[in-house]
């Protein structure tokens, strides 16, 4: 994209298509693309909340939609005749290919966003990636479909879009490592009984972050680091050993680089998504948006902590999987995801979700190529095992 002209000249032509439009992310992304009258919604895509996007619908206008539920998606033709409504199990790929966005905003959880993700790219659609999960599962699959075809992977998670301005200060061969920063979620000040027996409603209850449910367990357990360990080496080629983590509760610093002569970088800011999702909606400008300032006077001060204990245990499994490659990926976000599934319907504990992740990592199929149909199978094995293994347990009792 050309660097002249007005900032509005350069996102005019920008049509925007969002998968997962009424989560979290979802909603905050409408939010910034109201502020920003040079960019358009082409396309929404929701997983059940029809009500929520025929709400967006009726407010955005975009010329297709898209929901699982063809029930649903009748309803929704129905009451707009204007919108092409797309449904079933491939309606996010069926809605990316007939709308081709220029920029395509993945912000539905888990490897749900995987197809419409390649769909994305054959579409030749900028990527404003924020659902981490895909590239732990597909990296190496995404990466190389990217490249090939010459569009831009713009991360929206906050560490990842850190770790991306920050590296505008040097070339890659300059960077001694990365960090990245975890608030430690909503357990970080319990004892690891505690920690281990904590009800649904104790870990979804964040101290600083406004997410989604399965975001916010993983940042409970801080398995988030270890998915945004293996995001981090395939976002910026980085080895294992050029990415660490620390604990910092204020969500100030999202994340920093270390550069080879010493200098380290640093991206600060309010933890609000609205940053990192407007940064890469107008990449490579800075868009004007209102927010309320930074004030680190005010604040006093900044902390910074190692990890250990059940954290280090949890991010040790990013490290993992890295060391492993192959399938390991995905079957680190597929073991995740059934775990939390099965902690958020109470089937176990908080403190059983690391263990058996950590037990199916150890056990990844092998495989000699690592391509698209053995990347799905080894998802299907890791959710398989996961509720095999818990299909004989007693049912866990919520407090």
């Amino acid at each position: 994209m050309s660097g002249s002209g007005t900032l509005e000249e350069r996102m005019s032509a920008k049509r925007v298509a969002i998968l997962g439009s009424t989560g979290s992310i979802g909603r905050q992304a409408l939010a910034v693309l109201a502020e920003q009258p040079g960019l358009s919604v082409c396309a929404l895509a929701a997983g059940h909340n029809v009500e929520a996007l025929a709400e967006q619908i009726e407010r955005c206008a975009p010329e297709f939609a898209a929901i699982a539920d063809e029930r649903k998606a009748q309803a929704l033709a129905g009451r707009f005749p204007g919108v092409r409504v797309f449904s079933g199990p491939g309606a996010m790929s069926d809605l990316v290919r007939a709308s081709r966005p220029d920029v395509l905003l993945t912000a539905v959880v888990g490897s749900a966003g995987l197809a419409p993700t390649l769909a994305g790219i054959e579409c030749g659609s900028d990527l404003a990636i924020a659902n981490k999960e895909t590239l732990v599962m597909a990296g190496s699959v995404v990466m190389a479909a990217a490249r090939a075809a010459g569009v831009a992977v713009l991360p929206v998670d906050s560490e990842h879009s850190a770790i991306f301005q920050c590296l505008a200060c040097g070339r890659g061969e300059e960077v001694r490592r990365v960090v990245i920063t975890g608030s430690g979620g909503a357990l970080r000040d319990h004892d690891d009984h505690k920690a281990h027996h904590a009800s649904v409603a104790d870990a979804l209850a964040h101290p600083t972050w406004d997410m989604g449910r399965k975001i916010t367990i993983d940042s409970a357990t801080m398995i988030n680091k270890a998915l945004e360990i293996v995001e981090a080496h395939w976002l910026f080629g980085l080895p294992a050993e050029k990415i660490d983590v620390v604990m910092h509760p204020e969500s100030i610093v999202h994340s920093y680089v270390e550069f080879q002569e010493g200098a380290v970088i640093a991206q600060l800011s309010r933890p609000d998504m609205g940053m990192p999702i407007a940064y890469a909606f107008s990449y490579p400008a800075r868009p004007s948006r209102r927010f309320e300032p930074l004030d680190l006077a005010a604040m006093g001060k900044l902390t910074f902590r190692p990890l250990a204990g059940r954290y280090a245990r949890a991010v040790e499994l990013g490290y993992e999987a890295i060391r492993q490659g192959g399938l390991a990926g995905a079957v680190l976000n597929a073991a995740n995801e059934a775990a939390v599934e099965a902690f958020l319907e109470g089937r176990i504990p908080i403190g059983r979700i690391v263990p058996i992740v950590e037990e199916l990592l150890r056990q990844t199929p092998r495989t000699a190529e690592v391509n698209l149909d053995a990347l799905t199978q080894a998802d299907a094995w890791a959710r398989r095992q996961v509720n095999e293994r818990l299909a004989a347990a007693p049912r866990h009792a919520q407090r």
